[in-house]
């Protein structure tokens, strides 16, 4: 794999103290789809403000294509296109007008066919000469995507950009991403829908209090941590979980009528075969059973977890 972007050492400390980064190294590839999770206040939007040129960083080095992000700004910088979590542009400008500039600002030449093209796979073009101010928040949403790859970008960093829209949007958004990875365009994004992620993304990297504690593959990522919950669905309730299952770590759930156990399915001994020789030895029947894949925003959520537990524990 070609690597489009790297992050080595990558730190960031403001005037105030906080550290937003600390010592944060990444790789991405040309063409894949990375997300990037974190809760509030992890150091996501200021990972992307340092790579986009909106924030100075304190330590680190960025790599764009092959370009220094400090000695040859301008070079790596026109290889990136933004779409922020929040709208900015102006109100009073017609949509055609404003991804026309934005495409000038890179210095790319006049393309009224690709800016045309643009706004259809958009869904903007009957829109077109319309101000910014009178657009829907959905509309306005789709602009700034717009504006973002109007100058054909490498890399397309998209920060919370399905939060607060609606349905309709979310999916063409995604229908776009898949297109522009197809021409081998290079996504990354954060997002709170984990779901999403789930989807998308070729990796996923967690970030937790300014540092990257995991990027993996997803689907790698999901088979190694994922966990799997066993339900069986009882003929008769149970008041309590026998004593002599007390091994397996039940939990009687739906008023007594299942009995839920959850276990490592990369373990040699899942334990599930002799739970059910146990259940046969007592009598206790079952009239199904079915089995769950924890998903990655349990993953997610309790690497989070540990992280915050490690550092109470220091």
């Amino acid at each position: 794999m070609t690597a489009v972007l790297d992050i080595s050492g990558l730190g960031k400390t403001y005037k105030s103290g906080h550290q937003a980064l600390a010592g944060v190294d990444l790789t991405i590839n040309k063409g894949e789809i990375f997300a990037l999770l974190g809760p509030n206040g992890a150091g996501k939007t200021t990972l992307i403000s340092i790579v986009c040129g909106i924030v100075t960083p304190s330590a680190g080095t960025v790599t764009v294509g092959g370009h220094d992000h400090a000695r040859d700004y301008r070079a790596a910088r026109s290889m990136i296109g933004l779409v922020p979590q929040e709208l900015h542009t102006d109100a009073f400008e017609k949509v055609i007008t404003t991804v026309t500039f934005s495409r000038g600002l890179f210095g790319k030449p006049s393309d009224p066919a690709f800016i045309e093209q643009l706004l259809k796979d958009l869904s903007l073009w009957d829109k077109r000469n319309a101000k910014i101010m009178e657009l829907s928040g959905g509309m306005k949403r789709r602009v700034m995507i717009a504006k973002a790859l109007s100058h054909e970008p490498d890399i397309l960093f998209l920060d919370e950009p399905t939060a607060g829209v609606d349905v309709e949007l979310r999916r063409d958004m995604w229908n776009m991403v898949r297109g522009l990875r197809e021409r081998g365009v290079t996504i990354i994004l954060t997002t709170h829908y984990i779901e999403e992620a789930e989807e998308m993304a070729d990796r996923v990297g967690v970030i937790s209090k300014g540092r990257l504690i995991l990027v993996e593959e997803k689907d790698a990522l999901i088979k190694k941590l994922g966990r799997k919950t066993l339900t069986l669905n009882l003929a008769d309730p149970l008041d309590a979980v026998p004593a002599e299952l007390a091994q397996w770590n039940l939990v009687l759930a739906g008023e007594g009528h299942e009995l839920v156990y959850e276990f490592d399915s990369q373990a040699e001994a899942t334990g599930v075969p002799s739970l059910l020789r146990r259940l046969s030895d007592r009598g206790i029947q079952f009239k199904d059973l079915h089995t769950e894949q924890s998903s990655l925003e349990d993953i997610f959520v309790g690497l989070v977890h540990e992280t915050k537990t490690e550092e109470r524990a220091a």
